[in-house]
């Protein structure tokens, strides 16, 4: 959901930890999430194993903060001496997002139904690198990948081909 929910105009504010603003992190796409437990399912090299499943680069979420606020054509704004949660950041944002739905006639009347502000504030908050190794997938023949920047914008495109966000 683009940050410009609230107000016009609004810099797109990086909400998490100096932590997860510098450090190193992954993530897994759910379509290749997907992949994964099928391949897991089928193959004998998968049988009663557990994995650890990420799309198979990393980033630091500096440079992917100024990425998603271009795909949205809104200014970024980092990390500044401490977290800002998107909770205490989009309190009171439904108001705007009632004009956005139907400015753009979007499938989702309800801001609470669209993005959980909680979930990514746990998440951008922490206050440690997370790399997951995706080593014992690869040895044993899991070979699928997926560049982090594409799985967010192609899930964006998704929304806005769904009606979920401008």
């Amino acid at each position: 959901m683009p940050h410009y929910a609230k107000s016009p105009g609004a810099p797109f504010i990086f909400p998490g930890s100096e932590t997860q603003w510098n450090s190193l992190t992954d993530m897994t796409d759910a379509g290749l999430l997907a992949d994964h437990m099928v391949w897991a399912s089928t193959s004998p090299a998968g049988a009663n194993e557990a994995f650890n499943v990420v799309n198979g680069d990393v980033f630091r979420w500096r440079w992917m903060w100024q990425h998603l606020a271009a795909y949205f054509g809104v200014a970024p704004e980092g990390f500044k001496g401490e977290p800002r949660p998107l909770e205490v950041q989009m309190a009171g944002a439904e108001a705007r997002w009632e004009q956005l739905v139907e400015a753009h006639a979007l499938a989702e009347p309800r801001l609470d139904r669209v993005a959980s502000w909680w979930h990514t504030d746990g998440d951008l908050g922490r206050n440690l690198e997370v790399v997951a190794d995706m080593s014992k997938s690869r040895v044993a023949g899991f070979t699928g990948y997926r560049r982090t920047l594409d799985a967010f914008t192609d899930l964006f495109e998704r929304y806005r081909t769904d009606k979920l966000i401008p």
